[in-house]
C-alpha cells in the first residue's frame, strides 16, 4: 500500500469541501468493476487479504457474466499532498458509485448521474466509444456533470490508445493531454484518475441549514434487516433514530441506522450536505422506498420534492409458468421476494390453455427478462416455461373501444379500426464495413433512417426509428451475428406509431394454442405461419389419427401443415382369402380413425413448448 493511502486511511472529513461525489460511467465490458477493485485497493478501504475480483458486484450472476445490473456505491478516503488552484491539500471522501452499463438499466444510470457532480467517461482502448457510452455521456451531459475521458486497458496487446484518443476528442472538444490511460489490471495511472477526480470534480453544493432532502439513487434488500435504501444528501442532514418521510409515498419511519459504505455498512451519527450512505428503517417492502425518491425529515418536512423522479416503465413482456403445476405457489412467493430487490418487476397472474396458471411479467428489456428468470431458477429452484416476448398494443376495435394488450390472447376479436405499438429511436454503432448489412437488417424490420454520422475514422453511428416489437425477438443476436460481434445497440422509447398488426393463432385440429399466437405485421404474417407449422411438425409426436396443424388470421387459414396417422398394420392376420375380407377390415379401421378424429386431443409434450418457443427445432431430430 502507498504511504498516500496509509494516510488517507484517517476518517474523511465531513465538510462538503472535502467531498468528491463521482460516478463511472461505460458501455458493457469495458473494465468498470475492475478499475473500482483497483481504487478499493490503492485507497486502502479493502486489504490485500479481503480483495477479490469485482468486489462491488454482490450477486453471482454479475460476476459468473461479468456485468453489473446494480448500482453499487463506496466511500473512498483519498489525500493530496499539494494545494492546486482552489483545492486544499488534505484528505478527501470519494463518494463512488459504479453503475450497470447494459441498456436495458438506463434508469439506473440516470439516477446514480442525478446524485453525483462528476463522470469518469472510461472506454476501451482496445475496442473505442460504443453506442451505450454515447448514450450514458448524453445523460451525464444532461445533467451538466464534469466529465474526465479515461482510456482504460492500456496493458492489452490490442489497446490503440492514440486512435481512441482522437475518437474522445472529436466527440466531447477536449486536449488530448486531458485523457487520462489507465490500466484497471495492473493499477497503472489509476493514483493519478483519483488525484484528477479531486481536483476537477466540483464539491457539493446544498444548505445546511434547510429542511433535510435526500434523493434515493438505489435499494436493496436484506433479509434480516429489511430494505437498506442508498441516498445521497441534498440539503439539510438526517441523524440515527430521527423519523423520516417517504415524499412520494408520504410513508414515515424511524431511522434505525445511518451510515456509509466504505465498502461495507459503518454506522456513522449521521449524513450531512453532499454525504452519499445508506439508511435502515426495518421495512420489508422495497416499493416504499422507490428509486428517485426525496427522503426528508417527518418533523419539518421539505415542501419541494427532488427534480427526476419517475416510475421504471417495463417495455417487455413475457409469461412465465412453471413446468410443474404444482409450483405456482412457489413461483408466486419467489416472484414476491425478487420483487424486494428490483422495484421495476412488474407481474399479474394470468392462465393459458395450453400451459396452466403462470404470471405475465413486465421486464425493462431481454436481458433483464433473462436476469430474473435466471434467477428464478437458480435461487428458488424452478424450472420455467417463458413465452415469447411482446410489448403493450393499443387496439381501437370499430365501436371505438380502446384495449391495452400486452398478450396476444387479450387481442380483441371482431372488427379492428387502428392498432398502435411502441417505437423506440435505435442508435447503432459500427465499423463502416458493415453499414450496408446493418442497413439491409433494420429496413427488414421496419426501421426508418434519421441520419448517419462518422465517428473517428472508420466508425458509423446510425439513427433509426423502428417498432420496439421488431427489437425484442432477435434483433440484437441478428446484430452481432451479421457485424461479426462489432456492433453495438442502443435505444429509447419515442412513443407510438399506428401500424397494421394482425393476431396470428396456431390451430391444432381446429383448436387455438394460446401459447404460440403472436401478434405481428400483416406483411410478415404468412412467414410466421409457415415457421410454426413446420416447427410444430417436426416437434409434436404422430397420433393415431392425422393432425393438421393450420396458422390463422380470424377465421382465414393462411398456412397448413399435416402429422400423418400412425398406421397400425391391420392386414397381418390375413394372408390369403377373399379381397372382401380385407376390404372390410380397411373400411372398420378407417371408421375408427374418423371417430378418433372427432373425439381425439392432441397431446403437446412440454418438450415440444419449450423448443418451439425458443426456436430449437431440431430438439427432437437430436433425439432420433
Amino acid at each position: 500500500m502507498s504511504p498516500r493511502a496509509l494516510t488517507a486511511l484517517e476518517p474523511a472529513a465531513t465538510d462538503p469541501a472535502f467531498i468528491r461525489n463521482f460516478c463511472i460511467i461505460a458501455h458493457i465490458d469495458h473494465g468498470k468493476s475492475t478499475l473500482a477493485d483497483r481504487m478499493l485497493s490503492i485507497t486502502g478501504v479493502v486489504s490485500d487479504r479481503d480483495m477479490r475480483a469485482q468486489y462491488l458486484d454482490r450477486m453471482d450472476i454479475e460476476r459468473e457474466r461479468g456485468i453489473t445490473i446494480k448500482s453499487q456505491a463506496v466511500r473512498m478516503p483519498w489525500s493530496l499532498d499539494t494545494a492546486t488552484g482552489s483545492v486544499q491539500a488534505g484528505t478527501y471522501a470519494l463518494n463512488m458509485i459504479d453503475t450497470p452499463g447494459h441498456v436495458d438499466f438506463t434508469y439506473e444510470v440516470s439516477r446514480s448521474l442525478a446524485a453525483c457532480e462528476g463522470a469518469i467517461l472510461l472506454v476501451d482502448a482496445a475496442q473505442g466509444i460504443e453506442a451505450q457510452t454515447l448514450a450514458n455521456l448524453y445523460l451525464a451531459l444532461d445533467n451538466d456533470l464534469t466529465i474526465i475521458p479515461v482510456l482504460n486497458k492500456i496493458d492489452l496487446p490490442a489497446a490503440d490508445p492514440d486512435k481512441y484518443t482522437k475518437e474522445i476528442v472529436g466527440l466531447l472538444g477536449c486536449d488530448p493531454d486531458d485523457i487520462l490511460r489507465v490500466s484497471g489490471k495492473t493499477g497503472v495511472g489509476v493514483p493519478e484518475l483519483l488525484d484528477r477526480a479531486t481536483q476537477l470534480i466540483p464539491a457539493p453544493v446544498g444548505d445546511p441549514n434547510a429542511a433535510a432532502r435526500a434523493m434515493i439513487f438505489d435499494s436493496v434488500y436484506d433479509s434480516y434487516r429489511g430494505v437498506i435504501t442508498y441516498v445521497r444528501m441534498i440539503d439539510g442532514a438526517l441523524k440515527p433514530r430521527e423519523k423520516i418521510m417517504m415524499m412520494s409515498t408520504k410513508s414515515a419511519h424511524e431511522v434505525l441506522e445511518i451510515g456509509v459504505s466504505s465498502p461495507e455498512p459503518t454506522p456513522t451519527k449521521g449524513l450531512g450536505v453532499g454525504e452519499v450512505g445508506y439508511l435502515i428503517t426495518g421495512v420489508k417492502d422495497v416499493r416504499l422506498s422507490k428509486v428517485g425518491d426525496t427522503v426528508t425529515s417527518f418533523a419539518k418536512p421539505a415542501t419541494v420534492a427532488l427534480k427526476g423522479y419517475s416510475e421504471p416503465m417495463p417495455m417487455v413482456f413475457s409469461g412465465l409458468y412453471p413446468i410443474d403445476g404444482s409450483d405456482y405457489p412457489v413461483l408466486r412467493e419467489a416472484l414476491d421476494k425478487l420483487k424486494l430487490s428490483d422495484a421495476a418487476l412488474v407481474y399479474e397472474p394470468e392462465t393459458s390453455v395450453a400451459l396452466g396458471f403462470g404470471f405475465r411479467c413486465g421486464f425493462l428489456g431481454l436481458l433483464h427478462l433473462e436476469i430474473v428468470t435466471e434467477r428464478l431458477e437458480r435461487e428458488f429452484g424452478l424450472d420455467l416455461i417463458a413465452t415469447a416476448p411482446s410489448v403493450i398494443y393499443e387496439v381501437t376495435t370499430d365501436d371505438k373501444k380502446t384495449v391495452t394488450v400486452t398478450n396476444p390472447s387479450e387481442f380483441p376479436g371482431g372488427k379492428i379500426a387502428s392498432v398502435s405499438e411502441p417505437v423506440v429511436k435505435a442508435s447503432i454503432l459500427t465499423p463502416k464495413d458493415y453499414v450496408g448489412t446493418v442497413m439491409e437488417l433494420c429496413q427488414g424490420r421496419r426501421g426508418t433512417m434519421l441520419g448517419m454520422e462518422y465517428v473517428g475514422e472508420d466508425r458509423v453511428e446510425l439513427h433509426y426509428t423502428m417498432p420496439l416489437g421488431e427489437i425484442v425477438f432477435d434483433f440484437f443476436d441478428q446484430l452481432k451475428g451479421r457485424t461479426a460481434g462489432y456492433a453495438s445497440l442502443d435505444y429509447e422509447p419515442t412513443g407510438d406509431q399506428e401500424a397494421d398488426l394482425v393476431k396470428v393463432d396456431i390451430l391444432l385440429q381446429g383448436e387455438a394454442v394460446d401459447a404460440f399466437s403472436a401478434i405481428v405485421h400483416r406483411d410478415k404474417a404468412y412467414a410466421y405461419g409457415l415457421l410454426m407449422t413446420e416447427r410444430l411438425k417436426k416437434l409434436i409426436p404422430r397420433q393415431q389419427f392425422e393432425v393438421p396443424i393450420q396458422a390463422a388470421i380470424g377465421a382465414r387459414i393462411i398456412a397448413r401443415e399435416s402429422i400423418s396417422a400412425m398406421r397400425k398394420d391391420v392386414l397381418a392376420k390375413c394372408y390369403g382369402g377373399d379381397i372382401t375380407r380385407k376390404r372390410k377390415l380397411l373400411e372398420k379401421q378407417k371408421e375408427g380413425k374418423k371417430r378418433m378424429k372427432m373425439v381425439g386431443r392432441v397431446e403437446v409434450p412440454q418438450e415440444a413448448f419449450i423448443a418451439a418457443l425458443s426456436g430449437d427445432v431440431e430438439t427432437k431430430k437430436e433425439k432420433k
